[in-house]
């Protein structure tokens, strides 16, 4: 029968064991170990995790309108071209608003004097640590755009709605762009209610 509240749970207590750990590939981006382990059943076995050397950073910029831009590119892993919020890394010791700044700017040349925090994520818990932030960027004002050398990318000015849509309906998949945009609206359309 389900709970109708959140059972207790004692959230410190891991049920997984260790037995051994390798690291098997790493780069400047992440780094991939393989853990000899007894999973919760007792049973043994490995587990793979990718780890981040960087922090995941999505930025949602809206104008007076209620316009946002979305990023257009090439995805190597997916062989496909995807649309996105702005997004990018940051070091992990680093101030993630700090790199966040920094992504819209290279990315839109975009620049904005508000900043709200509106998610924080973990893309893939199943495989990898890496934790992602999603900030609202507004009173926005436009500069010199600065890609990186890795970076062909297309920019497309929207109405914010229109990218929610995209969301919805698959056009948009990229998990971090997704949860971003349906927040997004959520925290805009509260602070008008």
């Amino acid at each position: 029968m389900p709970h109708t509240t959140a059972p207790e749970v004692d959230e410190n207590h891991n049920p997984w064991q260790i037995l051994s750990t390798e690291v098997k590939y790493q780069n400047p981006w992440i780094s991939v170990r393989e853990d000899q382990v007894l999973n919760p059943g007792g049973g043994r076995g490995i587990y793979g995790v990718v780890s981040m050397k960087n922090k995941a950073l999505g930025i949602i910029p809206v104008d007076a309108e209620g316009n946002t831009w979305l990023v257009g590119q090439y995805r190597y892993p997916l062989n496909e071209y995807s649309w996105e919020i702005p997004m990018g890394g940051g070091l992990i010791e680093r101030d993630i608003l700090e790199s966040a700044q920094r992504e819209l700017k290279e990315e839109t040349g975009l620049l904005a004097a508000r900043w709200t925090r509106i998610a924080r994520l973990h893309t893939s818990n199943s495989v990898t640590d890496e934790e992602g932030f999603v900030y609202l960027a507004e009173d926005l004002t436009q500069s010199d755009l600065e890609p990186e050398e890795t970076e062909d990318l297309r920019l497309w000015k929207l109405p914010l709605a229109e990218a929610v849509r995209m969301a919805m309906d698959d056009r948009i998949t990229d998990g971090i762009s997704v949860a971003g945009l349906l927040k997004a609206e959520k925290v805009l359309a509260a602070r008008t209610a």
